[in-house]
């Protein structure tokens, strides 16, 4: 037991030693600009620039930033989406990487100029890609991180959340109330669809779906219907298994099985949730024709990629069938919604809030960093699943590595073993 205290002891006054650390860190920025873009400073005698186009929360990504020797310009431009051009001001004739936003087009033009700069690595603040030309950067030699691993159970808890507040109207009741509008308890005053016990379905059963499907399946006792490529056997077993928790304690099992078509999923659930990538295979997945199969009372759901729904067709969908309902975290033309959608009050919309938990974006953030100061200091390339090492052990016992690069293989980087 006192060994045991000791460690704990030690470990406390590393993290304390951490928050001092990046508290001192921020308390000595300055504040100066780059080719006319206001940046705030950190570490300013680094040898290596690393550009980061927008603020990030958490204190964690900067210390792995300013351990690798990096003098980090962070841009404080007012515009929420930066142009190229002003992303090309902010890399100069000098700059060693970069942290994006997925907002950002990160093409050959931007890659160009970083390789121009002497630009050797880049990483997204996002696990999607979709906004990164990675044949690009491939080309130039540059490697492309990205930051998976931290966004599981909060992009699933919102997909929930949205399911939860579309079938029970939470959004209209809660403008209603605002509005003064409310004069006494009345039996059919915003009456909603009842969950317990009926069929959630969905598209995509990798690590977000599989989440969500298990927050579904054991928080209202419903049964799954999925369509994915390949099966998830480990999702199977698992509600198999807690549907013989529910015979054992005398109540109806649960069921889940694995259908070989989207259709299927949509004629038979109640809910449907989009957990699926976005390819040409993908885009407007959801579309008029797939609308019309799915139950008049059922909820869409979409915390996925915009494109995946027929946005336009989905309006539509939502104006002749006031019974069938949606959430949306993401949109076709985001930050832009199609005409009309604003004005569905069977919509549930949010801004792209999926991620947006402190601890997932304060990891986020720390991978993206990770990334560029591993390629940085000539670190190999983690590339495993289990990434919690870098978000949540003491710095001096993060791993050596990048976390995640995207075209490792394709660069030829040397991986851990």
């Amino acid at each position: 037991m006192a060994l045991a205290r000791a460690f704990a002891s030690v470990a406390s006054l590393a993290r304390q030693g951490e928050s001092k650390l990046s508290f001192a860190s921020r308390a000595f920025a300055t504040n100066t600009t780059v080719n006319g873009v206001p940046v705030e400073v950190h570490n300013e005698g680094g040898s290596k620039r690393v550009v980061v186009t927008k603020t990030l929360p958490g204190e964690r990504w900067l210390q792995f930033l300013i351990n690798a020797g990096c003098r980090v310009e962070v841009s404080r431009h007012p515009d929420i989406i930066l142009t190229n051009a002003t992303i090309k001001q902010l890399i100069g004739t000098k700059c060693d990487g970069v942290i994006g936003q997925l907002t950002e087009d990160w093409g050959s033009e931007l890659f160009e100029a970083l390789k121009q700069a002497g630009g050797k690595a880049y990483s997204n603040y996002a696990v999607g890609y979709n906004n990164v030309k990675v044949d690009e950067a491939t080309k130039r030699g540059i490697p492309v991180g990205n930051t998976p691993g931290v966004l599981t159970e909060t992009t699933a808890e919102l997909a929930a959340a949205l399911t939860l507040a579309a079938a029970r109207r939470v959004p209209e009741a809660d403008v209603f109330m605002r509005a003064g509008k409310y004069k006494g308890w009345l039996p059919n005053l915003f009456v909603g669809q009842l969950l317990q016990n009926k069929t959630v379905g969905i598209i995509g059963a990798g690590r977000i779906g599989a989440a969500y499907a298990r927050m579904m399946v054991e928080g209202h006792k419903m049964n799954l219907v999925y369509y994915d490529p390949y099966p998830n056997k480990q999702l199977e077993e698992y509600i198999l298994l807690y549907g013989e928790l529910l015979r054992y304690r005398g109540e109806p099992p649960v069921a889940c099985k694995r259908v070989e078509t989207v259709e299927e999923v949509l004629k038979e659930a109640d809910v449907v949730s989009l957990h699926c990538n976005l390819d040409a295979s993908t885009r407007h997945l959801i579309n008029a024709q797939r609308l019309a199969m799915m139950k008049p009372t059922a909820v869409l759901v979409n915390a996925a990629r915009g494109p995946c729904i027929d946005e336009a067709a989905l309006v539509a969908h939502l104006k002749a069938n006031p019974e069938f309902r949606c959430g949306l975290d993401v949109f076709e033309d985001e930050p832009a919604m199609k005409p009309g959608l604003a004005d569905c009050p069977n919509a549930v919309i949010v801004p792209h809030i999926a991620s947006a938990s402190l601890w997932t974006r304060s990891g986020m953030a720390t991978l993206a960093a990770a990334n560029v100061a591993g390629i940085l200091s000539g670190y190999p390339v983690w590339n495993k699943t289990d990434i919690l090492g870098f978000v949540d052990k003491p710095l001096a016992a993060a791993p050596h590595a990048a976390p995640s690069i995207v075209n490792a293989k394709e660069l030829k980087l040397k991986m851990v073993e």
